[in-house]
């Protein structure tokens, strides 16, 4: 498999899975409406992921021929949808198992376990993905106001999760197959291409996960909130953090904030933080530092056997070993992985 296919493989974050079966005598119009659109964007994926060419807006293509081991990265805001395959998806204490249909929406940055769980040569993993437009959605929600929240008015008051998983509706999948035939039209897609990206962001928000894609685009919501108190943890990860002034920051009180986090990530602000430092401490040691104990510390850990525990119980082996053994895996690709 070349550099780009891994790349591309490796980009999409959080992909959800669908495997196609072939309609019944009788299906009814939608259903085979449904697996001719999965029919062609499977083409339409083993055509282009890996292959050099323009870029198209945020789309990202993902194959694979084999299925992989957990690997742990931050998830932004995305959309998945996947023509063939099966992944698993794992958010603290959460696990999502995506099948044939469905697509799954993750609203603000994440630390996920995402892995590959159906693929083979004969049948490999096909998906294509999105990143989410805060600036399209909050356009949208202006351009329409209520019929933007017609989907779910009881529901309003709710704190959506971070991470999201519905059966994808005919009119977004024809959408998204539209999305990646303009990688066969660089002529058109700079014209088109904000056309269909704005429609597919729309079918989401108007779509059974319309809360939790609506929050993105919402400057005064709690995830927005909480995504402050995120953001900072992400860039101060090193740092000692309070709860307290994390709250400050998301402008909440502890109470509502430690609930609100818990609801959107699934884990405590502690054990996020605690998630981002052991994910950056990987990062750092696959690009070529080999003192384990230095990583340790320059993550803000002051304790180098204590970094070496809670990363063994994170990513199942030792740092130095897990480092060579990532080493290993890039060189036998000739390329550098991406960190997603």
């Amino acid at each position: 498999m070349s550099c780009g296919n891994v790349r591309s493989i490796l980009s999409v974050s959080c992909t959800i899975l669908a495997t196609s079966t072939g309609p019944g005598w009788g299906a009814p119009p939608s259903v085979l409406e449904s697996n001719v659109s999965l029919e062609e964007l499977r083409s339409l994926i083993t055509r282009h992921a890996g292959r050099s060419g323009p870029a198209v807006g945020g789309l990202l293509l993902s194959a694979a021929e084999k299925p992989s081991p957990p690997t742990a990265t931050v998830a932004e805001p995305t959309l998945a949808v996947v023509a063939q395959g099966a992944k698993r998806l794992t958010l603290g204490d959460r696990i999502y198992d995506y099948g044939a249909g469905q697509y799954l929406v993750v609203s603000v940055g994440l630390p996920v376990t995402g892995q590959l769980a159906q693929a083979s040569p004969e049948r490999p993993f096909l998906g294509c993905g999105l990143t989410l437009s805060p600036a399209v959605i909050a356009s949208l929600l202006l351009e329409a106001g209520p019929a933007a929240y017609a989907r779910e008015p009881g529901r309003r008051s709710e704190t959506p999760r971070g991470v999201a998983v519905s059966d994808v509706p005919d009119d977004l999948l024809d959408a998204m197959v539209r999305m990646v035939r303009l990688l066969s039209r660089p002529a058109d897609a700079p014209v088109l291409a904000p056309m269909v990206e704005r429609e597919i962001h729309w079918r989401l928000l108007t779509g059974e996960q319309g809360a939790t894609v609506r929050q993105i685009g919402l400057a005064d919501s709690r995830l927005s909130h909480v995504g402050r108190a995120i953001r900072w943890i992400r860039d101060h990860h090193a740092e000692a953090i309070r709860v307290d002034d994390l709250a400050g920051i998301a402008g909440m009180s502890a109470s509502a904030f430690h609930r609100h986090f818990r609801a959107v990530t699934a884990m405590t602000p502690i054990q996020y933080q605690k998630r981002i430092r052991l994910q950056e401490a990987r990062l750092l040691l696959l690009s070529g530092s080999r003192d384990v104990a230095a990583v340790g510390f320059t993550v803000g850990y002051d304790s180098a056997s204590q970094f070496s525990r809670e990363y063994r119980r994170l990513f199942g082996v030792p740092p130095g070993q897990d480092a060579a053994r990532l080493r290993q895996q890039a060189g036998d690709l000739n390329c550098t992985p991406s960190p997603v």
